[in-house]
């Protein structure tokens, strides 16, 4: 055999092994693709099924129809539940209203929706009877009572300081009596009810210095009309200029 026909013939071998190399290279290539498809489709089966149990928290790829079905659901529990979240505080809301009203109801009739007395209601007089006429040889001072009665049809409140106005048989000198430092609440008078509050008065039998009252103007607390009275007693030491008169308003209640 000649040197040129054995180099041909190693160059045929040599391509046929490059070539076999070349198609078992391509295969495992095409094998490694497959395996790759294969074992990646399952993952994703697998995963999207998980998800979709799940309730939609798988990914977007190749469970799209499992994630959007998910998604929905996911909403869907979502919205109901907001809708009976609602619905519950509604209802809360609702049953806490009705609450307040028939409470506010209930509490407001005998306590808080009585009105306060006014002087249209009322009526006064001086207090006269047994030892209730101030002690006119007293020393110092002595007390007188004014009663306030309910002559109306409802109940009404009444406490504080009254106005008391002392005027003169022509009405031409006024004596607008001071008020003590005492303290006072509130009462609540049923028709034909009565209060009283009472007046320190300082009396004189003197002949000089005196102030002789004809009549006197009361006027409930918080209210702007006075009802007028006899003054039944004597004359008075006239301390209208005083500091502090011997002669002054207590509260009723």
């Amino acid at each position: 055999m000649s040197a040129n026909t054995t180099a041909r013939t190693a160059r045929r071998r040599t391509v046929r092994i490059a070539a076999a190399a070349l198609t078992a290279a391509a295969a495992l290539s095409l094998t490694a693709c497959s395996g790759s498809d294969a074992a990646s489709k399952p993952a994703g089966q697998t995963q999207t099924g998980a998800a979709a149990e799940a309730g939609g928290a798988g990914s977007s790829g190749s469970g799209g129809a499992g994630s959007s079905s998910g998604a929905q659901g996911s909403d869907s529990k979502a919205e109901s539940g907001a809708k009976t979240g609602t619905q519950a505080g509604a209802t809360g809301k609702q049953t806490g209203k009705q609450t307040g009203g028939a409470h506010a109801t209930g509490g407001g009739g005998a306590g808080s929706g009585v009105e306060r007395c006014h002087t249209s209601g009322l009526k006064a007089a001086f207090a006269t009877g047994g030892d209730a006429a101030p002690d006119p040889d007293a020393t110092g001072g002595t007390t007188t009572s004014v009663v306030l009665t309910n002559k109306g049809s409802h109940a009404c409140k009444i406490g504080g300081f009254p106005g008391v106005d002392l005027k003169s048989e022509n009405g031409g000198e006024r004596w607008s009596l001071v008020r003590s430092s005492a303290k006072h609440g509130s009462i609540t008078l049923q028709p034909g009810d009565s209060t009283d509050f009472t007046i320190n008065v300082l009396l004189t039998k003197e002949e000089e210095g005196f102030y002789q009252p004809a009549f006197a103007d009361v006027t409930p607390p918080n209210e702007t009309t006075s009802l007028t009275i006899k003054w039944p007693w004597g004359t008075l030491v006239d301390q209208r200029s005083a500091t502090h008169p011997g002669t002054f308003v207590n509260p009723i209640g």
